[in-house]
């Protein structure tokens, strides 16, 4: 039996493939989304802040947090650093009556599959190969060779999850990637809550 729920939308791609690029555009056009923030035991990025981008917590709270059942989905996405989806994130924007946004890992995405909420949307963002996806790590200037390769690893894993998402879009085309995607959320947003 599906958990009555309000509306999620799940966004996951491996890294590179421009889900947050895509997630920000969505909440741009949207105005009845509001961004989950997920929990990480990372450092910040340069420019991210605190309860906007992530919640950074240490590895300790994290352990807490999986202790006290307080994530939905939690993933340890390279090893010793966790993601992880609050319970409370989700409430707090349903209480709003807006429709929840995740730009989660495909691991961690996969999971909240898992969870049989009844009022889900979820895309996976791929790009068209893993030679693009490495030229766009190396683009970001914020990753070394040893990060880009082992997340390039991880991509050839991740890309055998696209089969259990609702759809893929694949993102060599950022213009069209971003109507194609506008078209499935508005489509998902204009449904009854059931």
């Amino acid at each position: 039996m599906n958990k009555p729920s309000g509306k999620i939308i799940i966004l996951t791609a491996p890294s590179g493939s421009g889900k947050t690029t895509l997630a920000n555009y969505l909440l741009d056009a949207f105005p009845n989304l509001e961004f989950s923030v997920s929990a990480t035991t990372r450092s910040p990025r340069p420019g991210e802040i605190e309860g906007k981008n992530y919640h950074f917590v240490s590895h300790e709270d994290f352990q807490q947090l999986i202790s006290n059942h307080e994530l939905i989905e939690y993933q340890e996405v390279y090893e010793g650093c966790f993601y992880g989806t609050l319970k409370s994130e989700l409430r707090k924007i349903w209480i709003e009556n807006k429709v929840a946004l995740f730009d989660i890992d495909v691991k961690g995405a996969y999971k909240m599959e898992q969870e049989e909420y009844a009022n889900v949307l979820s895309i996976y963002i791929k790009a068209s190969s893993l030679e693009v996806l490495r030229e766009r790590l190396i683009k970001r200037g914020t990753e070394t060779n040893e990060t880009i390769n082992k997340r390039i690893s991880k991509a050839k894993d991740e890309l055998e999850f696209s089969k259990y998402f609702d759809y893929v879009i694949t993102n060599d085309n950022l213009d069209l990637a971003k109507k194609m995607l506008y078209v499935l959320v508005e489509d998902f947003m204009n449904r009854p809550i059931y």
